[in-house]
């Protein structure tokens, strides 16, 4: 499928500050609208679990079913740093990523040989190996009950310190780290670096015969979205306070697939943003009617799929185009009366 996504000309883009005033301002109508402030602290975390998984999945062309693993490896990471060497913010966000980024390019170097259903099946195995590893080995990470009482750490800036005790203080903190990743990935993928992976994703064989390492990339793609999916499990179990071996799951792996494919990672970078985003509300609006809401979320995932697999931003830039195509039409119309007039 054909790239559209847009060359950059700034570091922050129109796009960037419309959504960060958007998420910026959450915590003042949230619950005016039925919302509570705790969910922008999920929809968040997990905006930056998919745009790193989108690097695989939608730039790469990489489908990794088991992603949730380096999730999963993130959040351990974080609250065994707390509970065993310091409680540390940033050290324990540094855990997260260095574990994460570790774990995925040890399972980087068995899978970047492998493309098609053999990288998703294999993805698969080894997130159920890191799954049940989390589970039996209870000495580290508690089993089936996890790693609880995770210590929340304050924001220390060198002058001073923030408290992240309170759920606005730690949505901010959270925002703060999802413009990080924004802005870092969208020049990572409209660098040279990006237009190999997806000159791979287009063809793996014209871009070895250009001269390219095509493992080698593949590698450190699949590498980078593991670090950044360890730091999503680090902010996610300093805001849960807890580890649980669920988050690294096939059914966790699943949603972060779900929410990029549904927003359009394949053709947008922002798709995983609106995915995540689209996935938590209906969680909470269909879960409000009904206790089936994941049915009905996968009908409508379903539907997607089949008639629009661009996701909802494919659908917006359809519709965007057929608006300027029809303004253009319009124009070219109102020339050709108007030259009429003038015979």
């Amino acid at each position: 499928m054909q790239q559209t996504k847009a060359q950059p000309t700034f570091w922050i883009t129109r796009q960037m500050l419309v959504l960060f005033a958007v998420l910026g301002t959450m915590p003042l109508w949230a619950e005016s609208v039925g919302l509570y402030q705790y969910l922008g602290v999920e929809i968040v975390i997990w905006m930056i679990f998919a745009l790193g998984f989108n690097l695989l999945l939608g730039y790469t062309g990489l489908p990794s079913f088991g992603h949730g693993a380096f999730f999963g490896l993130g959040a351990y990471a974080f609250g065994l740093v707390q509970h065993e060497l310091a409680v540390s913010l940033w050290l324990g966000l540094l855990g997260a990523v260095a574990l994460a980024a570790a774990g995925g390019g040890l399972v980087a170097c068995f899978l970047s040989h492998r493309r098609g259903i053999y990288f998703a099946l294999m993805s698969i195995a080894f997130g159920q190996v890191f799954w049940f590893v989390a589970i039996k080995w209870h000495a580290v990470t508690g089993g089936e009950d996890g790693l609880l009482n995770i210590p929340r750490p304050a924001f220390d800036f060198g002058v001073g310190h923030l408290a992240l005790d309170n759920n606005t203080a730690l949505f901010y903190f959270v925002l703060a780290v999802l413009a990080v990743v924004i802005i870092g990935l969208w020049r990572l993928v409209h660098s040279p670096f990006g237009k190999v992976i997806q000159a791979v994703k287009q063809n793996e064989m014209r871009t070895a015969f250009v001269g390219y390492n095509v493992w080698l990339f593949k590698w450190s793609a699949f590498t980078i979205s593991a670090a950044v999916a360890g730091l999503a499990g680090g902010l996610f179990a300093m805001a849960q306070e807890s580890a649980y071996p669920d988050v690294m799951s096939l059914h966790a792996s699943g949603f972060v697939v779900m929410m990029t494919l549904i927003g359009g990672g394949f053709v947008s970078f922002w798709g995983p943003v609106i995915g995540a985003a689209v996935f938590f509300l209906a969680r909470d609006l269909l879960g409000s009617m009904t206790e089936t809401w994941l049915l009905w979320y996968g009908l409508m995932f379903m539907a997607v799929v089949v008639f629009k697999p661009e996701g909802i931003a494919g659908a917006w830039q359809d519709m965007v185009k057929r608006r300027s195509s029809g303004r253009e039409r319009g124009g070219h119309a109102g020339a050709a009366l108007a030259a009429q007039l003038k015979r």
